[in-house]
C-alpha cells in the first residue's frame, strides 16, 4: 500500500514503520522513475518473443524443435537483460539542444536544429519526438538519428507557420536504443519553449535590392522615366554615357572641363499603408487569411520605402481606427511597424470608411501616397465607400489594393461540360466582371488600383511603388 505524502510530515518506511527523510523519499522516487518509467520495449522485442511463442507451439507437434525454441527464448531474455544494463547502469546519457530563432516568419520555412550528443561508450540509435505547437496539428512528428561513440549529430527540419501569435513547443523526448536494440530508454532532453510568429520579415531581403537598383521584379514591364525628380544631388565631371542634356554650362566654363548635374529621387515623402481588418479580410488563401497576406505585403513595401529615404506610416482600422503610426524615418521605425503588425487580428465587423477619412483629414496634412489594403467582392460594396475614397483622393495619391478570387478565376478560364458547369461559370464570369468594373470606376475618379492574387501581392505592390517613384508621381 503506497504512502501518502503531506507537507511537513515525514513518510514511514513500509518495512519497519520508521520515519525516513524527505530527501531519501525523493531519491527513491527518482530512482523508480529512472529505472522503470523510462523503460520502453522496442517493437523488435515483441516480434522476436512472438516468434519464440510460435516456435514453442509448433514444438508441441514436432518434438525436436522444443530445445531450440527454449534456447532462443533464453537468449532473447539474456540479451534483454544485457540491453537494460547497457542503457541504465553504464555511465552515459544522451543530451540535446533545440536551436531556433526566437522569432518565426509567417508563411516562410523556418529552420529548427536539434543537436544530439552521446556520452555512452557505444553507438546509439535515437528516436527524437519534438512536441510541436498545436497550431501545426502534427501528431506524429519524429526524427531518427544514429549517434556514434562519444560524439554528436545534428537533425534539421523546417516549419511553416500560417498564423501570427505565440507558438509553444513542448519537451523534446528522445528514445535511445543500444546496438542490441531490444529496449529503449527515454530522455527528456529539451525544455518547453515559446516563440513568436511575426509577419514575413524573411522576405524583406528579397526587396532590398529593388530599393537600391530602382528596377522592377522579373516579369513586370520596365518603367520609362518621364523626367528628373526635383531634387538636385551634385555636380560631377562628365563621363562617357552621361546625358548631355544635364551638362552644367556655367560650371563647365569655370572649370574648363565638362560638368554635369546629377539628380536623385525625391526623398522624405510620406507613404502610408491603410489596412482594413473587417470581416471581408477573413477570407483564407493557402492557409493564411487575406489580412495576413496584406500585412506581409505592407511590411515589405514600407521597408523598401524607408530604404528609398521616404517616410513610412501605418493605419489599421475596422469599425473604428485601431493603430496609428505617424510617417517617419526614425531608426526604429521598421521595428515599431513590425511590432504593431504582429498583434493585428481580423474583426468580424463592417469597416467604417468615414472614420478613415476623418483620421486621414486630421492627421495626414502633407500630400502622401496612401495604399489601402482591402477587398471589394462586389461593385455595390465599392459604391458604399466610394464617396470617402474620393474625398481622400482630393488631397492624396490613393491606390486601392484588392484581391482576385483564384478559385473563380479558374472556373472562369475552364470549359464547362454540363448544365451545372455552365451555370457555375456564368456566376464566376459575373464576379469577374464586377472586379473589372471596380477597377474602371476607381480609375474614373483618379484613384489607382491593384487587382492581384494573394501570392503576387507583395511583388505587385512594391513594383507599383517603384513605378510611381520613377514617373515621378509620389
Amino acid at each position: 500500500m503506497g504512502a501518502i505524502y503531506q507537507r511537513g510530515v515525514k513518510p514511514l518506511d513500509s518495512n519497519n514503520n520508521t520515519q525516513i527523510s524527505p530527501e531519501r523519499a525523493q531519491y527513491n522516487g527518482l530512482a523508480k522513475k529512472q529505472y522503470i518509467r523510462a523503460l520502453f520495449i522496442h517493437r523488435r522485442w515483441f516480434l522476436l518473443l512472438g516468434g519464440c511463442v510460435v516456435l514453442l507451439f509448433v514444438a508441441f507437434f514436432i518434438k525436436f524443435l522444443f530445445q531450440p525454441a527454449v534456447a532462443a527464448t533464453l537468449v532473447i531474455l539474456l540479451l534483454t537483460l544485457l540491453d537494460y544494463i547497457l542503457l541504465f547502469f553504464v555511465n552515459g546519457e544522451v543530451k540535446a539542444a533545440r536551436i531556433m530563432s526566437p522569432r518565426f516568419s509567417i508563411g516562410d520555412e523556418n529552420e529548427v536544429s536539434l543537436i544530439v550528443s552521446n556520452s555512452y561508450p557505444f553507438k546509439v540509435s535515437a528516436l527524437l519526438i519534438d512536441e510541436l505547437p498545436f497550431q501545426f496539428q502534427e501528431r506524429n512528428f519524429q526524427k531518427s538519428v544514429i549517434v556514434g561513440y562519444r560524439s554528436e549529430d545534428t537533425v534539421v527540419y523546417s516549419l511553416k507557420p500560417l498564423s501570427r501569435g505565440e507558438y509553444g513547443f513542448g519537451y523534446l523526448v528522445c528514445f535511445v536504443s543500444s546496438p542490441i536494440g531490444l529496449i529503449r530508454r527515454r530522455f527528456k532532453i529539451a525544455e518547453p519553449a515559446v516563440i513568436k510568429v511575426y509577419p514575413a520579415f524573411q522576405q524583406l531581403r528579397k526587396y532590398q535590392l529593388l530599393a537600391i537598383s530602382g528596377n522592377t521584379l522579373t516579369g513586370v514591364k520596365k518603367v520609362r522615366r518621364l523626367g528628373h525628380s526635383l531634387e538636385f544631388e551634385k555636380i560631377k565631371d562628365y563621363v562617357q554615357g552621361d546625358d548631355v542634356r544635364t551638362i552644367n554650362w556655367k560650371a563647365t566654363a569655370r572649370s574648363s572641363n565638362l560638368m554635369v548635374n546629377t539628380y536623385t529621387d525625391a526623398r522624405q515623402q510620406q507613404i502610408y499603408c491603410l489596412i482594413d481588418k473587417g470581416r471581408n479580410m477573413k477570407m483564407p488563401f493557402e492557409g493564411m487569411t487575406l489580412l495576413d497576406h496584406s500585412i506581409n505585403s505592407c511590411l515589405a513595401l514600407l521597408n523598401v520605402a524607408l530604404l528609398k529615404q521616404d517616410k513610412a506610416g501605418l493605419i489599421t482600422f475596422s469599425d473604428k481606427i485601431n493603430d496609428i503610426i505617424a510617417a517617419d524615418r526614425r531608426n526604429d521605425q521598421l521595428h515599431r511597424i513590425l511590432e504593431t503588425l504582429y498583434k493585428q487580428q481580423t474583426q468580424f465587423k463592417e469597416s467604417d470608411y468615414e472614420a478613415v477619412w476623418n483620421i486621414v483629414h486630421r492627421r495626414i496634412t502633407q500630400r502622401s501616397l496612401i495604399l489601402l489594403f482591402t477587398n471589394f467582392e462586389t461593385y455595390s460594396s465599392l459604391e458604399r465607400q466610394l464617396s470617402f475614397l474620393k474625398r481622400i483622393a482630393q488631397r492624396h495619391l490613393v491606390c486601392v489594393i484588392f484581391f482576385q478570387n483564384t478559385l473563380l478565376k479558374e472556373i472562369h478560364e475552364s470549359t464547362p461540360d454540363s448544365i451545372e458547369g455552365i451555370y457555375i461559370k456564368t456566376i464566376a464570369d459575373q464576379f469577374d466582371l464586377e472586379k473589372r468594373l471596380i477597377v474602371k470606376e476607381l480609375r474614373m475618379h483618379g484613384i489607382l488600383s491593384i487587382l492581384t492574387t494573394p501570392q503576387n501581392l507583395s511583388v505587385d505592390v512594391v513594383n507599383k511603388y517603384l513605378e510611381l517613384k520613377a514617373r515621378p508621381m509620389v
